[in-house]
């Protein structure tokens, strides 16, 4: 890590976070500088950065020489990506970067390949012994479950590689199940999860069991040694577009040892942002993100200040504990805002 006096960030594909541009900001408290990217100049945190650049793709042949480039140019010390289809490509290329003296602040390749592969998610938490909802990567495997009576509607079909609420759909019977899934697959074909998917077109889309019971979303943050600091639990109160619109802070012993067991069996870097049904007394985790998720200003508002965190671990300083404390009972709602771009 680097022991320079001025630290200036990076966050690729930034869009709409403008938030987490403002935390960086008043971290660094002027001796350091945080820059953005984005593949399209539609950006609100382009407005509220210090610098901004629009990208190539993230996966076009230019993008890491682009970046590299830029962070050269620019005196970076350290990227952090906010987007899923970037944090692979980003975690090939770590090396690279660091022989440049810039950190990529990303898990290692093994660590996104479970977040961001459905499938191997739910291999994961199966073979660690976490409750997950039965998922099925095959459609003749899930009829015949359903057939044979051990797998009942609704099911969500959805993509194998995904994020949000992008072609999601809840199947209520077979008819849709079967509409629903060919939808999916020439949906994907036909937008950028088109990349990730491409490793397995056949099996692209992925059909889970429906669960009911309260939703809540965990951080799960480690060191960047991958050592555990602390999970914390937010009970979703409203979503708008598959991410969290409303939340309160909380407090629930299974769920937060669940958070510590998914970061020694995973040991991924930064925060790790988890979807938690309480089934019952039962936590079931549904999907893990290896990035600030859209729950993460619930967390920063009751407390918690990872980039501070960051910071200081990229300037090799001892970080208090109290950093990743949390008030309990504290209700949060995303405002809207219109900005000229």
């Amino acid at each position: 890590m680097t022991n320079e006096k001025a630290m200036n960030i990076l966050l690729t594909s930034v869009g709409r976070r403008s938030y987490l541009v403002h935390y960086f900001k008043e971290e660094l408290k002027g001796r350091g500088r945080v820059f953005v990217s984005n593949s399209s100049e539609l950006s609100p945190a382009f407005r509220v950065a210090d610098g901004h650049t629009v990208s190539p793709l993230i996966y076009d042949e230019k993008y890491i020489p682009f970046l590299l480039e830029y962070c050269k140019k620019n005196h970076i010390n350290a990227i952090i990506s906010l987007f899923d289809i970037d944090l692979p490509i980003l975690a090939k290329n770590k090396q690279r970067f660091k022989e440049n003296n810039i950190e990529v602040i990303v898990s290692d390749s093994q660590v996104i390949d479970i977040c961001n592969d459905k499938w191997k998610t739910y291999l994961f938490l199966k073979e660690n012994g976490f409750c997950t909802p039965e998922t099925f990567l095959d459609i003749d495997v899930a009829l015949k479950e359903i057939e044979a009576h051990r797998l009942k509607f609704p099911l969500f079909v959805k993509p194998r590689w995904g994020m949000g609420s992008i072609s999601v759909f809840k199947a209520n019977n077979q008819e849709e199940l079967v509409v629903f899934y060919h939808k999916i697959r020439s949906e994907v074909h036909q937008s950028y999860l088109k990349y990730e998917s491409a490793i397995d077109k056949e099996h692209c889309v992925l059909i889970q069991q429906m669960l009911t019971g309260q939703e809540y979303g965990i951080d799960v943050i480690n060191d960047f040694n991958g050592f555990y600091q602390n999970t914390i639990v937010k009970r979703k109160i409203a979503m708008r577009a598959g991410e969290t619109d409303c939340a309160q802070t909380v407090y629930n012993e299974a769920i937060s040892k669940l958070g510590e067991s998914i970061s020694k069996k995973l040991q991924h870097i930064g925060n790790l942002d988890v979807d938690v049904f309480l089934v019952g007394n039962k936590p079931y985790v549904l999907e893990i993100n290896a990035r600030f998720g859209g729950g993460y200003p619930f967390s920063h508002m009751a407390g918690v200040n990872l980039p501070k965190a960051m910071i200081q671990w990229l300037e090799n300083k001892p970080t208090d504990k109290s950093l990743f404390h949390y008030q309990e009972n504290k209700t949060f709602q995303k405002d809207i805002q219109i900005v000229e771009l």
